[in-house]
């Protein structure tokens, strides 16, 4: 299965209202200088970034539709990678051990400000995208900070942020924000029909549903054992695990980062269905019966901790195994 990265991406579905606050900004002499794209991984945000930063590159009219032409020199430039007027910024891999850092460091954001100071070389702008501006650590925060606060002449910054929450007010308070909502189910599809041909329409559309209005996650699923891990989820809410019932759950889904991370947003969605369908009165009989082991606020305080559990644990490289434990344990009030 293949797919394009948000670099070589030239098609976005969902977000036109986004789209149209840019051009109307750039039409009225009002391109602010750093822009924040929010909203939930796997929605679209670094394919927007690019996208944005391609029609600033490619000379694009303020008015003009935001699709560029994969044919075109600067698409396929920024693609490459090799656009002069371009630099990405994300977690690189340490020197020394060769794997991929925990998060952004200083050194790289001192590349960003050598690279902001030369001479704009096509189009009179010097474009940075940041992938993942919540992956920076306090020194390299504050070094940004410095170039949000004094931006050199025809500098633009787009910071691609999952969790806009872990970066300093600072930073949040010098950028325009663009909120992204996740996807509606039809997009969802439809982007599933382009880059899974071969599949079937009642996949799409469950892959879809399980997605919950990311293209990222659903693709996930589709590349992983999504339906098997759904299965799972479902078993742990039917009876949940408690003992050697669940070190056979942790064992099984912790095995890597993948089904780790998959488990875990399914079984966060599927608490949050719980709880949006409490609200509503609109319980399934499964649904019924976990709301009668504690109430919709427990339950929404349960899905929170396991956010935690997940983000950290991910963030920070904890045991995946006791951070399912941990989970387990949680759910079961034990």
């Amino acid at each position: 299965m293949t797919y394009p990265s948000p670099r070589d991406n030239p098609d976005l579905l969902g977000h036109a209202a986004a789209e149209q606050l840019w051009r109307t900004a750039r039409a009225a002499g009002r391109l602010h200088h750093a822009w924040l794209i929010t909203g939930t991984r796997g929605i679209g945000k670094a394919t927007l970034a690019f996208r944005l930063a391609r029609s600033l590159l490619g000379g694009l009219p303020p008015e003009a539709n935001l699709r560029m032409d994969p044919a075109d020199p600067v698409f396929r430039r920024i693609a490459a990678g090799t656009h002069a007027g371009l630099m990405v910024l994300e977690r690189g891999a340490d020197e020394k051990t060769k794997r991929m850092r925990r998060d952004i460091v200083v050194d790289e954001v001192r590349g960003v400000t050598q690279f902001l100071r030369r001479t704009a070389g096509e189009g009179g702008y010097r474009v940075v995208i940041v992938d993942g501006a919540e992956d920076m650590n306090t020194n390299a925060a504050n070094a940004l900070l410095k170039l949000l606060e004094e931006p050199p002449p025809g500098a633009l910054l787009f910071l691609v942020c999952h969790a806009p929450g872990l970066l300093p007010t600072t930073i949040r308070s010098r950028c325009r924000r663009l909120r992204l909502s996740p996807l509606a189910e039809p997009d969802v599809e439809t982007l599933l029909g382009r880059y899974l041909p071969e599949s079937g329409v009642e996949e799409r559309a469950e892959m879809a549903r399980l997605g919950e209005g990311s293209i990222g996650r659903a693709l996930t699923l589709a590349a992983g054992d999504g339906p098997a891990m759904a299965a799972e989820v479902h078993r742990v809410l039917a009876s949940l695990p408690t003992g050697q019932a669940a070190l056979s759950v942790a064992d099984g889904v912790a095995r890597d980062e993948e089904s780790f991370g998959l488990f875990m947003d399914l079984l966060r969605q599927a608490i949050s269905d719980v709880v949006r369908q409490g609200a509503r009165g609109a319980l399934s009989s499964h649904q019924t019966g976990l709301l009668a082991q504690r109430s919709l606020e427990g339950w929404g305080k349960v899905w929170q901790a396991l956010t935690q559990i997940q983000d950290e644990t991910e963030r920070f490289a904890l045991d995946r195994r006791q951070a399912v434990l941990a989970g387990l344990s949680l759910m079961a009030g034990t």
